[in-house]
Formats: structure tokens, sequence, C-alpha cells
């Protein structure tokens, strides 16, 4: 039994909890007691929202943009500083392996306020000269001017990454971030607070608020009239709920939502590579990453071996505490969420699919049979119109189905109401441009998965959410142009 409590953080300080409102954090490997959590009262909302407001009026908001990158590479610095506390806690919330979190995570996590902080330095704005009717002339020119308080709402399957990189380019910007993680993964938001703190970040400019949706922090901090904007990622209903919450003012907001993604398969595809990168984007992170795939079209001609072969790489997996070097597969992040996918998985089956390996509960050591395991998954023979190939599953699976022609798989990949990625995997590079342009999603990879440069726009479309985020297009969600005008 744990005695660690994570205390909200307003202010630049972490507020008592006494009398409030603790919740449970658990590991997913065994179900253990991590910490107590502070809930966040409506009342700690305002608390967090007039610090914010206050922030931007301090020394924060009259900083030189040189001197705030300054602070954020400091900030960065602090993370890699602390960067096996970060790590053990990371993996303690996830359950993830430390070989994922190690390379991935942590490190990227800590090089967004890096990154954002440099390209708010060289990204420039327009200017226009134009005629008048005297013949004199006027100049016009755009300022950018932060947005102000921004609601940062972040998930858990990547947690330090994935709300960095909101933060990161929130305060380049000149904003101040009020940051509700997810209630599952809280540990590493609390810890980089200490690092804001040491890191010299004046108070109010980083807040922390913990709890869950309804009635609680994320519902009272996406209403409140103070908040300028809300970014947002996580699953689609969740991001109607916000977007219902904003409109009676307007505010701008930023979704990466849900996804169903599909990987297309071209017989002309190097084998190995496609293996290795579908591999990858099914099954890491126990296929909780929202760029993961869901949906397998293969060629026919291919079909059999490319089953086989998947199937061999998914029984080679081997599930395992996140210290253990030997293992390459941790557990779904909760038992409920375990109860969602397992509810799938027994649909598959009713339905009729071909369970080609996988579909229950791994058999674990005792010591970690309370834990949130499953076993990766792998399906065929089901109709592209069934719930399996419809609804994000969110975990360690997918469902592999053979295609004749392009234009047939074109049709049938795009044919979902998610439009976030799309791998494709051929060797013919007339075909890589020609299918990868007709796809109706944010992000293409031809011949590669997760793969990305941060200076390119981020985000997905239809159902899968709104806006772009990553360099400059992060950049025009927290900041407000203003164009000057000046008549010669």
């Amino acid at each position: 039994m744990s005695n660690k409590t994570l205390r909200n953080f307003i202010n630049g300080t972490f507020v008592d909890h006494s009398g409030q409102s603790c919740f449970d954090n658990r590991n997913p490997i065994d179900n253990s007691l991590i910490s107590r959590v502070a809930e966040a009262s409506a009342a700690d909302v305002d608390s967090a929202v007039a610090a914010a407001r206050a922030g931007l009026l301090g020394p924060w908001g009259k900083m030189s943009v040189d001197e705030r990158a300054g602070l954020l590479h400091r900030v960065a610095d602090g993370v890699i500083a602390r960067f096996d506390e970060f790590l053990a806690a990371e993996c303690a919330d996830t359950g993830k392996p430390y070989s994922l979190a190690r390379h991935i995570d942590i490190p990227r996590g800590a090089a967004n306020f890096k990154i954002f902080a440099d390209l708010v330095k060289n990204v420039a704005t327009e200017s226009f000269q134009m005629g008048t009717p005297d013949g004199a002339g006027a100049i016009n020119y755009a300022i950018r001017k932060p947005r102000g308080v921004i609601g940062v709402i972040s998930p858990w399957n990547l947690p330090l990454l994935l709300m960095t990189w909101k933060v990161g380019p929130a305060l380049a910007c000149g904003n101040t971030v009020i940051v509700k993680p997810s209630e599952e993964t809280p540990t590493t938001a609390n810890l980089l607070a200490e690092v804001m703190n040491e890191a010299g970040i004046p108070d109010g400019v980083y807040n922390v608020l913990n709890g869950f949706g309804p009635n609680s922090a994320g519902e009272f901090l996406t209403r409140h009239h103070g908040v300028d904007a809300v970014t947002f990622t996580g699953e689609t209903r969740t991001g109607a709920a916000i977007m219902k919450a904003g409109a009676d003012r307007v505010r701008p907001v930023s979704f990466e939502l849900g996804g169903k993604n599909p990987a297309i398969v071209f017989a002309d595809c190097d084998l190995e590579k496609a293996i290795e990168g579908t591999m990858r984007s099914v099954f890491a992170n126990c296929g909780q990453v929202c760029l993961g795939t869901e949906r397998v079209f293969v060629e026919r001609q291919i079909f059999d071996i490319f089953v086989e072969r998947l199937r061999a790489g998914a029984e080679a997996l081997r599930p395992g505490v996140p210290n253990d070097p030997d293992a390459n597969m941790g557990p779904l992040i909760s038992l409920e969420h375990r109860d969602k996918v397992l509810s799938y998985y027994e649909k598959a089956k009713a339905l009729g699919a071909i369970v080609v390996t996988g579909g229950g509960v791994p058999d674990m050591p005792k010591a970690l049979r309370e834990g949130a395991w499953v076993e990766p998954t792998i399906w065929t023979g089901l109709a592209d119109d069934s719930i399996i190939m419809r609804e994000e599953i969110f975990g360690p699976c997918c469902h592999i189905s053979p295609f004749d022609d392009e234009n047939e798989v074109v049709r049938r990949a795009n044919d979902t109401e998610y439009g976030l990625a799309c791998s494709i995997w051929t060797e013919n590079t007339s075909r890589a441009h020609r299918v990868a342009g007709k796809m109706d999603v944010g992000l293409v990879w031809v011949n590669s998965w997760f793969l990305r440069d941060l200076r390119t726009p981020f985000g997905g479309s239809k159902m899968s959410g709104i806006g772009r985020e990553g360099g400059v297009h992060s950049l025009e969600f927290y900041t407000e142009l203003t164009n000057i005008c000046v008549k010669l």
C-alpha cells in the first residue's frame, strides 16, 4: 500500500489536499496501488484559471521570445537530468516496457520543449505592400500574440509525450497552461511541475489539475469562461462533449481523436519491411496508440504468407514487467479497459471470425495475474461492415482482409467514419504516390510507420479530429494573428 499522494499544482505550489476527495492510481501490471490522487474541485479550477491569467500579466508576459526559449530549454534539460525518475513514473502508470519509454516517451517528451522554443524564434509572419489612391501606398504586416489560458487535456497512452506536445508550443508562444492529465496516468505531469519550478518558470504559467471528465476537473476546466482555448487528445465522444462545452463562447479547439487506421499491403512490397512495420503498428504499446493499425488489407497473392508471418510475430511477443529486458509487451492501461477489449474479442468470435492467434488472456505468473493482460490477437474472415471493422478497439489486435485491385482497396480502406492515419506498403513509387493521395486521412506513411518529422502537420480528418499540430501548425493554434496596416 502506497502512502504517496499526488496533489494539484496551482500558481507554482502543490496545494494542500486535506479534506479533498482522492482516487487511486493503480499499476496495470499487478493492480497494486501506486498513489492516491487529490481530485480537483471547481474551486481549484477557479484558482488555477486565476493563477494562469495572472501569469500572463506577470514576468512571463513581459519576457522576450529568447528569454522564454531559454527557460524552456532548461525545462527540457531538467527532464533529462531526472530521466530515470520520469522513466520509472511513466512505466509504473502505464505498464509499458522500459525499452519503449526509454527511446520514445521520455526523450521525445523533453525534446518538445526545445523544438518549439526554437521554432517560435524562426517562423516569420506575412507582410504585404499595397497601392493606395494617393500613390503613397501602405504596408501590412502580422504579429503573433499568445492566445491566453490554454486548457490541455492529455491521454493515458503516451502521457508525457502527448502532454508536452501541447504544453511545449503553448508555452513557447507565451501562453499559460492548465493541464488535466488522464486520471489513469497522473504522475509525470506532477513530476514535470517540480522541473518547471527548478527551471525558473514563473508561478501560474504551468498548472496541473487531477480528476475525471464529467462533473470533475475535465468538465469544470472545459466549461470555464476564463479558459481561452482547449486542446485535447482522446476518444471522439469526449471531443464532442468538449466542443459542446465551449460552444457558447466560440472557443477554439484542437482535437486529435479516435481512429480505425488501415494498412494496405501490396504484393510488390518488401515483405520483411511490411511485416516488421505492421507488427509495430498493431502491437506497440499493447495496441494503445492512436496511430496504430486495426485493419490490414493484403493483396490476395501474398495474403496467406502475410497472415502466417504476422501470426508467428504475434506469438513471439513476450509480455512482462517494464524492467524485464526480454519483455516487449506490457498490459493494457487498466482492468476496465481490458474488459472493453475482451468484449470485442468475444464479439469477434460470435460473429464467426477466424481467430488466427490470441483472443484471450495470457497465463501470467501468479504475482501478475491481477494485471490488465491480454493476448495479441489476429482475426480474418469478417466483412467490412462488422463491428470489429467499424469501431476502434484500442488493443493489441487487427483484422486482416484480402483484396484484389487498387481501386477496391482504396474504397474499402476509406470506408470508415474515422480518418487519422494509413500505412501503404509497396515498392512501386507511382502506386505509392497515387494511393497516398487518395486516402481520406491526416497522415500517410509509405513503407514505414510512426516516422515523424515534428515540423510537419499532425492530425486527423472526419471524426478523427479538428486542426493540425506540429511545426508552424501548432503556432497557428496557440497564437492570435493581428494584422497591422500602416499608411505611408
